[in-house]
């Protein structure tokens, strides 16, 4: 019998949560805090969560941490939540860190857009087949931030990895999305906009049919009612949503995303929630930051 994938399927069509990885005072990852922000996801009714993912510092953990975040997480998804495993970095370890989700009863991965400087369309492929091969039981999501890639190449991987089921989509570019999509196969695979609230509503107008979010870990019912306005065709509402949150997220994207995370630990640590510390590259905001943050964190629903 082929598999469908159907539940995998389904679990991209909602919020995609990026937990943040919290850190205590001696620098090491605070897995007890980590389980508190996720059962607080999961409470607050998100039912996907992405150990592994950027807003999780990624490439900042060392493979052990990595390992651990991911078991703490489907320890406590249990059956409340899908988890959609981050992985990446050599094909080696790309490999190694899917068959640890399999083995750990998980249905899914993400493989990370390939770090290295050199990345061409065939070794694009290459890449993700290695690591769609290693695991044909799981669904795997491709995480695109490329540009240049075109939708021709996700549907000749798939056409040899038919476990590839949907795609993070993070290029900052609505009608290159909507492209995109169709001369891969709209209809073939789950669109997630990658790139978050801000760009969800133009990207659901495209077809995508979830969102990542770190924003999440902050404020589960703002993604939650944004998603949901989404779903019923009701964009006004939903760009109620995205100009509440409008700020917190320039503040993310500004130089580069250079604050992607700080400004989420910020505010999480406003709340008494988890520690603001984040590692390098990443950088602790300054005092008037912090007040910023935190005074849009208190204006939220929580």
């Amino acid at each position: 019998m082929t598999a469908t994938y159907e539940t995998q399927r389904a679990a991209l069509a909602q919020v995609v949560a990026i937990p943040v990885t919290p850190f205590a005072q001696d620098g090491t990852v605070d897995l007890d805090t980590h389980r508190a922000l996720l059962r607080r996801l999961l409470d607050g009714g998100v039912r996907t969560l992405t150990p592994g993912g950027n807003t999780g510092e990624f490439y900042a953990l060392t493979p052990e941490e990595r390992r651990a975040v991911t078991e703490s997480t489907v320890e406590e998804a249990g059956d409340r939540a899908a988890v959609l495993v981050g992985v990446g970095h050599d094909v080696p370890t790309a490999v190694a860190s899917a068959r640890h989700a399999h083995a750990l009863g998980t249905t899914m991965v993400m493989v990370h857009q390939p770090v290295h400087p050199y990345v061409s369309e065939g070794g694009w492929l290459d890449y993700h087949r290695a690591v769609a091969e290693s695991v044909p039981e799981l669904g795997v999501v491709p995480y695109i931030r490329d540009a240049r890639l075109p939708g021709a190449r996700l549907a000749e991987l798939a056409d040899v990895c038919p476990n590839v089921i949907g795609v993070k989509y993070a290029v900052p570019d609505a009608a290159r999305f909507a492209a995109f999509a169709r001369d891969a196969g709209l209809e073939r695979f789950v669109w997630v906009a990658g790139l978050a609230e801000p760009y969800a509503p133009s990207y659901f107008s495209a077809g995508a049919t979830g969102f990542t979010s770190g924003l999440v870990n902050v404020a589960p019912s703002l993604s939650l009612t944004m998603i949901e306005a989404l779903r019923s065709g009701d964009y006004p509402a939903a760009m109620k949503v995205w100009e509440r949150i409008r700020r917190f997220e320039e503040l993310r994207a500004a130089d580069g995303s250079a604050n992607n995370v700080t400004v989420v630990k910020e505010a999480l640590a406003s709340l008494g929630l988890c520690r603001r510390e984040v590692r390098p590259p990443s950088r602790e905001l300054s005092a008037s930051e912090r007040s910023e943050v935190a005074a849009i964190a208190a204006g939220w629903p929580l």
